[in-house]
């Protein structure tokens, strides 16, 4: 396993991260177990999850996983996005995420997160009282490090600009949506976390399994996959994202390696990526993207995916997460 740090920050986390949004969902209890067991036993210590995933199942699951093994562990989660309809359910006021970072610590059955990041900018909270609000977790030790998610460029700047101005711990990373079919982050958020040191952290970097090559066109979904469990997920699929997977997963083919494998070590060498998270809903999965990590790419491939992905850096991200 590579490790690398997290933006500028000394924390070490392993190239290839744990997605587990899955967690309580796709995979069950015990399936989750052993994907943190084979996970953590191949070198992957970077385990991300959030507190609305699977309706806080995945928490509860993965604080059952470290159980005896939490010191094994980057363990980050998130808050921000709605958990319920209430008025304060959401957002990142005081109130609400020292209310969800309690619930957190409970689920996972832990005392401190690692990386406690915001699932998503607020507008209607004062970027001062959500940084000064993580500060005093950091300050507490019941966090060490803080992140964002699915902020814009401008957002990371002020909010870097608030910390050196107060004298507040600042963000290390940020999650996006980053990979072959969406190469948006390119235009301005990556220019400013080269620039300010905050590591990139991306989701999705299969485009939701597309670019395994597993789609043949929009309407055909293998059983199992998530287009055929969560038919809601086929908003993210078009023709064009298709055509990109197939076209990935003829050079995965011509170059011995699977089309996720080879997707993900692309990623995994841009500029700024601090780790990259993947799901999985079985072992098998994670033992293919560990293969990932022994591909090199040289300068034909390289130069070939980056021109058949170059369309994806215009135009609408492939997803991104903001409140109403």
């Amino acid at each position: 396993m590579r490790y690398r740090r997290l933006g500028n920050s000394g924390l070490e986390v392993s190239a290839l991260g744990l997605g587990t949004n899955s967690f309580g969902k796709r995979a069950d209890q015990d399936t989750s177990i052993r994907i943190v067991d084979y996970a953590l036993d191949h070198g992957i210590n970077f385990i991300d999850t959030a507190n609305i995933y699977a309706g806080t199942e995945s928490e509860r699951i993965i604080g059952l996983a470290l159980q005896g093994k939490r010191q094994r562990a980057v363990l980050a989660t998130k808050a921000g996005l709605a958990r319920g309809k209430g008025p304060n359910e959401k957002g990142s006021s005081r109130y609400h995420l020292q209310q969800e970072l309690e619930g957190s610590l409970r689920r996972l059955n832990t005392d401190y997160i690692d990386l406690y990041q915001i699932h998503t900018f607020d507008p209607n909270t004062p970027l001062e009282e959500t940084l000064r609000t993580l500060d005093d977790m950091v300050s507490s030790g019941k966090v060490r490090y803080i992140g964002a998610s699915n902020y814009a460029a401008w957002e990371i700047m002020k909010a870097l600009g608030i910390s050196e101005l107060k004298g507040f711990s600042r963000y290390v990373s940020t999650q996006t949506s980053y990979s072959l079919a969406d190469r948006t982050p390119e235009n301005e958020l990556v220019p400013l976390c080269l620039d300010q040191g905050v590591g990139i952290i991306p989701y999705f970097p299969l485009a939701g399994g597309i670019l395994s090559g597993k789609y043949p066109s929009i309407d055909a979904a293998p059983e199992g996959s998530r287009a055929s469990t969560d038919p809601n997920f086929r908003r993210f699929f078009d023709d064009r994202s298709i055509a990109l997977g197939q076209q990935v997963s003829r050079l995965a083919t011509e170059h011995g390696h699977s089309a996720s494998a080879l997707s993900l070590a692309w990623l995994m060498a841009r500029p700024a990526v601090s780790t990259v998270i993947v799901g999985a809903t079985r072992t098998e999965q994670v033992e293919d993207n560990l293969r990932s990590l022994a591909i090199t790419l040289g300068s034909e491939l390289q130069q070939e995916l980056d021109e058949i992905s170059n369309p994806f850096r215009y135009g609408d991200p492939f997803a991104i997460f903001r409140l109403p």
